[in-house]
């Protein structure tokens, strides 16, 4: 008897199209105390995670390269743009987001994937989210589903009790490095009893080079 077998489609160009830069605002090259702080600033972010940022920078210099996995000595951290906002506000509705982002996602099914299939979906593009949504009938249950500046912001004492909790930022020299310079990502919070059937889904999109 026949059967059909799922096969990875190998059309790379759906995915791997690259459209041109924009941005309101890109951090100069490069890691530094001073792009971390920058970041944070630019966030708005409490006090007490810019420590946080700033304890983490210097836990990954202290590190070593792990020996695990590949060779990756060759990475000059030096040579990488840490920080690129693409606008200046997310859209709580797909008509909201700049037309050159929408673009780029409507390529790759998100529109779609959203109305059929997700409870809640989140989009990033370079370092911030820049869409997030979720259903109504969830959000009337308590569900949150929000992009983890916005979490920062109205659920400061969740985000600080739970914020590197599953891998501490001291785990390994990479952990430490994300801790430093992270944006962007989502705040998902079930209230006890809930249960969500749907999936919440966050799509992550690097176009810079």
């Amino acid at each position: 008897m026949a059967t059909a077998e799922q096969t990875f489609d190998k059309d790379y160009s759906k995915y791997g199209f690259h459209d041109k830069e924009e941005f309101v605002f890109k951090a100069k090259r490069g890691l530094s105390k001073e792009i971390v702080e920058q970041i944070s600033k630019i966030k708005n972010e409490p006090e007490w995670m810019l420590k946080f940022r700033l304890k983490s920078l210097e836990e990954f210099y202290k590190r070593p390269m792990p020996q695990w996995g590949a060779n990756l000595n060759t990475i000059d951290f030096d040579n990488i743009f840490y920080y690129l906002r693409p606008t200046d506000r997310q859209g709580d509705s797909w008509e909201d987001v700049p037309e050159y982002i929408k673009n780029t996602f409507n390529k790759l099914g998100i529109p779609e994937a959203e109305q059929k299939f997700l409870g809640g979906v989140g989009a990033q593009y370079e370092s911030e989210v820049i869409y997030h949504k979720i259903r109504d009938d969830l959000a009337k249950q308590g569900v949150v589903f929000l992009d983890m500046d916005g979490g920062l912001r109205e659920y400061p004492e969740i985000v600080k009790k739970y914020f590197c909790s599953v891998i501490p930022y001291n785990d390994n020299k990479f952990a430490a490095l994300n801790t430093a310079v992270w944006s962007g990502g989502s705040f998902v919070y079930v209230p006890k009893g809930v249960n969500v059937d749907l999936p919440l889904q966050a799509y992550f999109r690097i176009n810079a080079q």
